[in-house]
C-alpha cells in the first residue's frame, strides 16, 4: 500500500503532511510525498527545507521532487506509477470566481484520482 501526499511548503502543505504521515501510519503504508516544480512551490534540493523534510518524512517513506508545469497530472501521475490506496492533497480557500477563471488542482485530482482521495484543509 502507498500513500501519495501533494505538498508545497506552506502551513497548508504542512498541515497535509502531518495527515498524510498519520494516514501511512494507520495503514501501515509507504507514503511519497510528492512536491512540483511550479512559481512559489518548488523547494531548491540544496536546501536545508528538504533534508527537514526528509527528516520528517522518515525511513521508509520518499520525498519526490517532479518538474512539471501541471501540479495535478504530476501528483495523479505519480499515484498512477505507485498504484496508491490514497491520495492526500490541500485544498486552499479561493471565492468562487477564482475557481472558476483559474481553474483548481485540487479539483482534478479529487476528480480523476485513480483511488480515493483525502481533503485537507487550512486551519
Amino acid at each position: 500500500m502507498t500513500v501519495v501526499a501533494g505538498y508545497v511548503p506552506t502551513a497548508l502543505g504542512q498541515a497535509v503532511l502531518d495527515q498524510a504521515l498519520a494516514e501511512a501510519e494507520l495503514r501501515k503504508a509507504r507514503l511519497v510525498v510528492v512536491n512540483v516544480s511550479r512559481p512559489g512551490s518548488y523547494i531548491d534540493p540544496d536546501t536545508a527545507v528538504v533534508a527537514d523534510l526528509e527528516r520528517r518524512v522518515g525511513d521508509g517513506h520518499e520525498v519526490r521532487q517532479v518538474q512539471d508545469t501541471d501540479p495535478a497530472a504530476a501528483v495523479l501521475d505519480v499515484a498512477q506509477q505507485e498504484s496508491a490506496s490514497l491520495v492526500v492533497i490541500g485544498v486552499p480557500r479561493r471565492s468562487p470566481v477564482g475557481k472558476l477563471i483559474m481553474g483548481s488542482t485540487a479539483q482534478r485530482i479529487l476528480l480523476d484520482s485513480p483511488c480515493p482521495v483525502l481533503a485537507v484543509k487550512e486551519s
